[in-house]
């Protein structure tokens, strides 16, 4: 018990490293650190083959080719597709004039394949495309290629 003459004598503060900063952490064992590394490793080549499997399956390309200005209301354009074998695809094709502007626009479905009969098993096509015209193009393009139903177009 304390008096009013005399201050109240507080307990020393415990300054060991522990209170202060907390309980040293636990650590991995050598063994727990190479298991977990594995199974992430693991995960991480899973993924990967995922990824690009998934993306082949569903993988479109296109070339253009070249393309001929018939007249001021007609062009052609011609331009390859490669995709699976027995996979339908539409494109968009585009003719330019002297300044980029888009003067004729068309989607064209291209058919199923048969695998056979070509160098390479039937996943590339050839295509000449009309498009229709406003005004005289200088150039005329593949704008993109998808597969029906898919989101890419």
């Amino acid at each position: 018990m304390t008096s009013p003459d005399q201050p109240a004598h507080a307990e020393p503060a415990n300054t060991s490293l522990a209170n202060r900063y907390g309980a040293k952490k636990r650590r991995f064992s050598p063994t727990a650190k190479r298991v977990g590394g594995g199974i992430a490793l693991a995960a991480g080549i899973g993924f990967m083959a995922w990824v690009s499997t998934s993306n082949s399956l569903n993988d479109v390309s296109f070339k253009d080719v070249g393309y001929v200005t018939t007249d001021a209301t007609l062009a052609e354009v011609d331009f390859q597709v490669t995709r699976e074998p027995g996979t339908p695809v539409q494109c968009a094709i585009k003719a330019l004039d002297s300044k980029y502007a888009v003067v004729g626009w068309k989607v064209v479905d291209i058919p199923p394949s048969e695998a056979d009969g070509t160098a390479d098993g039937g996943r590339t096509v050839s295509q000449r495309v009309p498009v229709r015209t406003e005004s005289l193009s200088v150039s005329g393009v593949v704008d993109s290629c998808w597969i029906p139903g898919d989101s890419g177009g």
